[in-house]
């Protein structure tokens, strides 16, 4: 047997006031994407932001159904927009925040494993990291530097990409 041991780091500031305006900026994105969500069942709404390269900003949020396996969350909303309109303006950042009147929440929302396979697919594609921002209200914000912080063991089989 090999031991072994995997560590994440991300920064956690207070609120978003404390972030520099980029982020600050990106992080007012998300919370307009908010807007957008259509979320009668779970009454839990969350809104992705995504600034590419140009400074373009794409949206993002959650789109429930009665048949809930036919919903999307907001980040592959965001991420499927921008495969399919931009990708040739590579993403910098993802920001990313939730809200329901149903019940305070205290700390930043994660994407689910399906959202952050995906981004692990777009950063391998653009070749480049996305930098993911979390936050909630006045709450604290989290950002991780790529994908793999949250999913250390993401999904690349090589020999499927091969022509």
């Amino acid at each position: 047997m090999v031991p072994h041991e995997i560590k994440i780091s991300f920064d956690e500031f207070s609120s978003v006031a404390e972030l520099n305006p980029g982020d600050r900026l990106i992080c007012i994105e998300a919370i307009k994407a908010l807007a957008g969500s259509h979320s009668p069942y779970s009454k839990f709404k969350v809104g992705a932001a995504l600034k590419l390269q140009s400074g373009r900003i794409v949206y993002g949020s959650n789109q429930e159904n009665v048949a809930y396996p036919s919903g999307l969350c907001a980040e592959r909303v965001a991420l499927f927009n921008w495969g399919a309109n931009y990708s040739d303006d590579p993403i910098e950042s993802i920001a990313i925040t939730a809200h329901t009147d149903d019940f305070k929440i205290s700390q930043p929302v994660t994407p689910c494993g399906s959202c952050l396979q995906v981004l692990a697919e777009y950063e391998k594609k653009q070749e480049q990291k996305i930098k993911i921002i979390l936050f909630i209200g006045d709450g604290p914000v989290w950002i991780v530097n790529g994908s793999e912080s949250f999913l250390p063991f993401l999904f690349f089989e090589e020999r499927l990409a091969q022509s």
